[in-house]
C-alpha cells in the first residue's frame, strides 16, 4: 500500500513523513510536492504535485492507495486547489482520502474555516472513503512571536481571556500517522486539540517565567491589534486576518476538551511549558 503525502516538505509534512517512516517502509511513502528537488533529503520518492495544474494531478497519484491532503497554505485559493486534488483522487482511484481541516470547521467563526468546509463537502461528495482530521491551532503559531515579545517587553493580541487548546505540530503529526497506520477510521471526523488550555495571559506568564523577564500580555481591540500589526510591516489584509483569528480565539473557537488527539496518539499532548522552552532555545 502506497501512501501519498501532499505538502510533504512543509513544517507538518516533514514531521508526518519522518514519523511515518518509523512504521512504514520508505518505499511505500510518496512526497507530493510542488518542487521535488526540495524533498531530496527525505529518503522517499518525490513527485511533482502542483495544485494549480489539475491536468497533471491524476498521473502523479498513479499506484497510490492512500492520500493525505495537508491543507494548502495559500488562503483564498485553497478551496479551488483542494477540489482539484479531490477530483484527481477520484479519477486516480484513491481508496482512502485523509484531510487536515480546522477545529470545529462546521461551527467556528474563524475566517479560515470557509475553505475547509468547502473542502470537506467536496471530499464527502466524491464517494471516496475518507477521514477528516480537524486540527486545532498549532502552539507554534503563537510561539513564533515569543522572541519579539521578549525584545519588545510585551505580548500583544486581542484574544482577551479566550481559552486556547493548542497542540504542537509534532502532536498533530503523530495523530496523522496513528490514523494512517491503523484501522477503523474511515468515515470519521476527529476534533483534534491539546489536552490543556491556556489564555494569552497564561502564555505571556510562561514566557516571562522561562525568560526571566517581565512580559505582560496587552489585550487590544481587534482593530487596534490589526493597526499594530500593520505598523510592523504586515500587509493590511493579512494584519486584519490575523487580528480576526485572535478575536475568534476570544470567542472560544480554539477551545476543545474532547481529548481526541491524546486518545489517538496514546499520550498527553505537549505541555505549554515544554513548547515554550523549545521555542526559546531555538531563538537563541
Amino acid at each position: 500500500m502506497k501512501i501519498g503525502i501532499t505538502g510533504a516538505t512543509g513544517h507538518l509534512g516533514r514531521l508526518v513523513v519522518n514519523k511515518l517512516k518509523e512504521k512504514v517502509k520508505a518505499d511505500n511513502i510518496v512526497a507530493l510536492v510542488r518542487t521535488p528537488s526540495n524533498a531530496v533529503d527525505m529518503g522517499i520518492e518525490a513527485r511533482e504535485f502542483d495544485y494549480d495544474k489539475p491536468e497533471a494531478l491524476p498521473g502523479a497519484l498513479k499506484d497510490i492507495d492512500t492520500l493525505l491532503l495537508i491543507s494548502a497554505n495559500e488562503i483564498g485559493k485553497r478551496s479551488r486547489q483542494h477540489t482539484n486534488v479531490v477530483n484527481a483522487a477520484k479519477q486516480a482511484g484513491i481508496k482512502w482520502f485523509l484531510y487536515t481541516s480546522v477545529l470545529h470547521a462546521d461551527t467556528t467563526t474563524l475566517s479560515l474555516a470557509g475553505e475547509h468546509r468547502e473542502t470537506e463537502t467536496a471530499i464527502k461528495s466524491s464517494g471516496i472513503p475518507y477521514t477528516i482530521l480537524r486540527n486545532g491551532w498549532y502552539t507554534e503559531n503563537y510561539l513564533a512571536s515569543a522572541d519579539s515579545a521578549i525584545k519588545s517587553g510585551a505580548f500583544i493580541g486581542c484574544a482577551g481571556d479566550g481559552k486556547i487548546s493548542s497542540a504542537t505540530r509534532a502532536d498533530f503529526a503523530d495523530a496523522a500517522v496513528a490514523i494512517l497506520t491503523s484501522e477503523g477510521h474511515i468515515g470519521k471526523t476527529y476534533e483534534l486539540a491539546g489536552d490543556d488550555y491556556y489564555t494569552l495571559s497564561d502564555l505571556a506568564a510562561e514566557i516571562s517565567r522561562q525568560s526571566g523577564k517581565n512580559i505582560p500580555y496587552i489585550n487590544m481591540t481587534e482593530s487596534e491589534y490589526a493597526e499594530k500589526l500593520k505598523s510592523f510591516g504586515l500587509p493590511e489584509d493579512l494584519a486584519k486576518e490575523i487580528a480576526s483569528w485572535d478575536a475568534s480565539a476570544g470567542r472560544g473557537d480554539l477551545f476543545d476538551e474532547s481529548h481526541q488527539l491524546s486518545a489517538l496518539i496514546g499520550r498527553k499532548t505537549t505541555p505549554l511549558a515544554d513548547a515554550v522552552r523549545e521555542a526559546l532555545a531555538a531563538s537563541k
